[in-house]
């Protein structure tokens, strides 16, 4: 079957510099690594890229530079999650004129226990003010983040409500039956899947490929998981079974800041060290264990 929006698109990490502003410069430098590494596209201001913690101003302007950069706008998917509906909208909207109709988005998470209802009205709500007939919407489902989940019945009625704009599930909950549930549930939908230990065996059951944190280190090791899911190779299991085990390495990590060390030792830039309050960045132990355990992978970039 063809969905929507297939393939792979790495939730790009956000660099920034000493002083906590968006590093432009270093953030159109990954993506083009990214995309040169045969990506689809990427995923701007996911989680991974720590997309909340980044202001309007602050998104809109990195999507204008990442379009001026050469960057197609069917390329990028951008994540317009807000707490306040409002800003979701005026992001979509803002996307939208320059041509991103590929959007990611998670219901306001800020009350516990909202209700279907509530959530179908969050997601209705922007739809109807981007007000757009172009716009391709992926529920972003990552309960253990946001505290709000997408049940099937409000995916349902959501993709009952807006046919053509919501049009698939970014499913980050980790597990594996719950993304085999929704392939079987919803066939028409894209369902893209962020454990990236999941990817092949989900694609191999109808999923659409995925948008992951690990295609920051790994966009080699991703996009032939992509195109072979019936044949992943052991090399290759290997290398994002030990490159997860680095986010887990000691206890109580933020995963983000983990990856960003990471990436730091993959490069050699330690820029990537830097991240936007509330994280900050590992202790000089943990990042010891996390350098130290992707110097043991023994893999070098053009491998990953």
């Amino acid at each position: 079957m063809t969905h929507p929006i297939t393939g792979l698109g790495p939730a790009v990490a956000t660099p920034f510099d000493p002083d906590g502003r968006i590093d432009t410069a270093r953030a159109l430098a990954h993506t083009r690594r990214m995309l040169d590494a045969g990506c689809d596209g990427i995923t701007l201001f996911g989680t991974t890229g720590e997309g909340p913690a980044l202001s309007m101003a602050e998104r809109k302007a990195l999507l204008e530079a990442t379009l001026a950069s050469g960057v197609r706008a069917n390329q990028i998917v951008v994540c317009t999650t807000a707490c306040a509906i409002g800003e979701a909208i005026e992001l979509g909207r803002h996307a939208i004129a320059l041509g991103c109709t590929r959007q990611l988005y998670m219901p306001p998470f800020f009350f516990n226990h909202p209700r279907d209802e509530g959530i179908v009205a969050a997601v209705t709500q922007v739809i109807n003010g981007i007000g757009s007939g172009s716009l391709q919407l992926l529920l972003y489902q990552f309960p253990s983040l946001s505290n709000v989940s997408f049940s099937h019945a409000a995916i349902q009625a959501l993709a009952e409500r807006h046919p053509g704009v919501v049009i698939g599930v970014k499913d980050s909950t980790g597990d594996r039956a719950h993304s085999l549930a929704l392939v079987k549930a919803f066939p028409k939908l894209s369902i893209l899947v962020g454990a990236e230990l999941d990817v092949a065996p989900v694609m191999l059951a109808g999923g659409a490929g995925s948008i992951n944190g690990l295609a920051n280190l790994a966009p080699r090791v991703m996009r032939r998981v992509i195109d072979q899911p019936a044949k992943v190779s052991a090399d290759d299991q290997k290398s994002m079974e030990g490159l997860l085990a680095l986010l887990s390495v000691k206890p109580n990590m933020p995963f983000v800041s983990a990856y960003k060390t990471a990436m730091a030792e993959q490069t050699g830039d330690d820029a990537w060290l830097n991240v936007r309050a509330p994280l900050s960045p590992l202790d000089n132990t943990e990042a010891q264990a996390v350098r130290q355990g992707y110097r043991a992978l023994g893999r070098s970039i053009d491998q990953l």
